[in-house]
């Protein structure tokens, strides 16, 4: 019996020694692919070191100038500021959308309906020019009551108000979505277990529910900051002195257009980077413990 099993192994380790091996089959493609991407790279470089209308020079006297820098300040304030808004806007429209009431989840639909239907340049076109439409904003009895308050609509609406009012509202609208998702991924019966815990709905959903859903909410949340650090860029259409605005004073005096759009590029290219390496590290974080991750890991 062990003679026929040495002899069957045997002859299982000789046919599998002269198994036919697999060659892989040339990757023609991948080579023409890998020449045509060296070829235009190479054509970028080329011109970025040759074409005088660069004009690096000129982008290394203006990449620092405290012009820009202040630009960029405002750039970072701004979107700061419109990220906090827009989240905690996001979270109560997404809840108001689960609550199971028809005249909140009318109104949230609403809101996320008309702010994420019209484009973020006519919101804040509209908001900037508000005074138009109310010359004074009131606080009081509506249908000609008494005012408790009044204050000209050109001394409240500022190009700062206005592009905060502009891209905070409009971000709302599509943080409330993301947030949404983020909380139907989380299974119900979390939320049943910690009800049976005695815990009070506040305390199960910042305490139980948000923790877990903020791996599916913290990737989109990312991408919507990092879009809208460039989506600032719309309100130099108000006058807005953020990066982009402060760019273009100072090519509207010099004419220098190409080289100060290269200082604009290169400070947004910056910027966004190192929110990304930020961006990782806190997926990173709220991936802990996730089963996906650790399979890829095994």
């Amino acid at each position: 019996m062990s003679a026929h099993l040495a002899l069957d192994t045997a002859e299982t380790s000789t046919d599998m020694s002269k198994a036919p091996e697999i060659i892989n089959p040339p990757r023609l493609g991948r080579w023409i692919g890998v020449i045509l991407v060296g070829t235009v790279m190479a054509w970028i470089v080329y011109q970025a070191l040759t074409n005088p209308g660069f004009q690096w020079d000129v982008v290394g006297r203006y990449l620092l100038d405290v012009g820009v820098l202040k630009g960029v300040a405002m750039t970072l304030q701004l979107t700061a500021i419109v990220m906090i808004v827009g989240l905690l806007i996001g979270i109560v429209v997404a809840v108001m959308r689960m609550s199971g009431d028809p005249l909140l989840i009318f109104c949230a639909h609403a809101f996320v309906w008309f702010f994420r239907g019209t484009p973020v340049l006519v919101q804040l076109v509209f908001w900037y020019n508000l005074a138009a439409l109310f010359p004074a904003i009131e606080i009081g009895i509506p249908f000609g009551g008494p005012k408790f308050f009044e204050i000209p609509a050109t001394v409240a609406i500022s190009s700062f108000t206005a592009a905060l009012l502009g891209l905070g509202l409009n971000e709302g609208a599509y943080m409330a979505e993301i947030i949404r998702a983020g909380l139907m991924s989380v299974d119900n019966g979390q939320s049943e277990a910690s009800k049976a815990l005695g815990h009070k709905p506040w305390h199960t959903f910042w305490v139980v529910v948000l923790p877990q859903a903020m791996k599916a909410i913290v990737p989109p949340t990312g991408n919507q900051v990092i879009g809208m650090l460039k989506y600032t860029s719309i309100a130099s259409v108000v006058a807005l002195y953020e990066l982009m605005h402060s760019v273009e004073l100072i090519y509207s005096r010099n004419f220098e257009i190409v080289p100060l759009l290269i200082v604009a590029a290169l400070w947004y290219l910056f910027l966004v980077s190192i929110l990304s390496v930020i961006q990782y590290f806190i997926e990173k974080h709220y991936s802990k413990g996730w089963q996906g991750q650790d399979d890829r890991g095994a």
